[in-house]
């Protein structure tokens, strides 16, 4: 990805209300899911756009489709943060792809070379570091609010067999790091991509296309039971997958070289 790529907001941007996270990093000493226990407090009134739910230990973390988000206590980062939208519900996509792209660059920092492999997880080569799982609370048309749940390897070094390619940035660089800081700074940085997103959607989604993990590449694909190879071109705003074969919404189709 071209270093002039990333999309800090200019000085003079106007800053949107209720868009942006102001440091209300909740620690929690354990809990089943950080988003589980995000939309429990949502329900209850008791959460505002902008708070963040940290745990140190999480035992039933939910990935995508329904999959489980494995992590050793205190070796991971799981946090989930909440967002009151000003876009419309149709527009949800370009909210998952401002947080990939905010983990994305705040990743530059410790190595080179990620990828966002549609729809939203963190890869370094062919492996999987992070996974962003956002569900919303909507009220007829509104987008009242979106929990965003994120998962990072980060010193673990053991992983479950279940796990087809994980690392860590342990594994990467080879130095240990302390969550809550590097919490901090992705919260810091997802807080500055959703100030751009107000702007200028389009930057965003063009950041997220460039560092698209496959882009320009021939994969197999599944659907259903056939089997096909197409090319990868990009995302489009509504979160299909753009390839020579067609457009395929998420869960549309499935990857069989690198499947997550």
């Amino acid at each position: 990805m071209p270093k002039n790529s990333n999309l800090l907001p200019h000085p003079d941007m106007e800053k949107p209300p209720e868009t942006t996270f102001d440091n209300q990093l909740i620690e929690l000493e354990s809990a089943d899911s950080t988003n589980n226990y995000a939309m429990a407090r949502i329900h209850a009134g008791l959460a505002s756009s902008g708070q963040v739910y940290f745990a140190h230990r999480q035992w039933a973390g939910k990935g995508q489709r329904g999959k489980v988000w494995i992590s050793e206590p205190g070796e991971s980062i799981n946090m989930s943060l909440v967002w009151k939208p000003s876009l419309s519900l149709a527009r949800q996509f370009l909210l998952a792809a401002a947080v990939a792209v905010g983990c994305l660059e705040s990743m530059q920092k410790y190595a080179p070379d990620w990828k966002i492999k549609w729809p939203n997880d963190l890869y370094w080569g062919d492996r999987k570091a992070a996974g962003i799982l956002i569900e919303n609370v909507v009220k007829g048309n509104d987008w009242l609010f979106a929990v965003i749940g994120l998962g990072l390897n980060l010193n673990q070094t053991a992983f479950s067999p279940s796990l087809l390619n994980p690392i860590s940035l342990k594994q990467i660089t080879g130095e240990n790091y302390q969550p809550l800081l590097v919490a901090r700074e992705i919260v810091d940085r997802i807080s500055l991509i959703t100030e751009v997103l107000q702007k200028d959607p389009a930057a965003v989604l063009l950041e997220y296309n460039q560092a698209l993990y496959r882009r320009g590449e021939m994969v197999k694909l599944k659907k259903g039971r056939a089997r096909f190879e197409a090319q990868i071109e990009s995302v489009n705003e509504q979160g299909k997958l753009v390839t020579g074969e067609g457009a395929f919404a998420y869960g549309e189709v499935s990857w069989l070289i690198v499947d997550s």
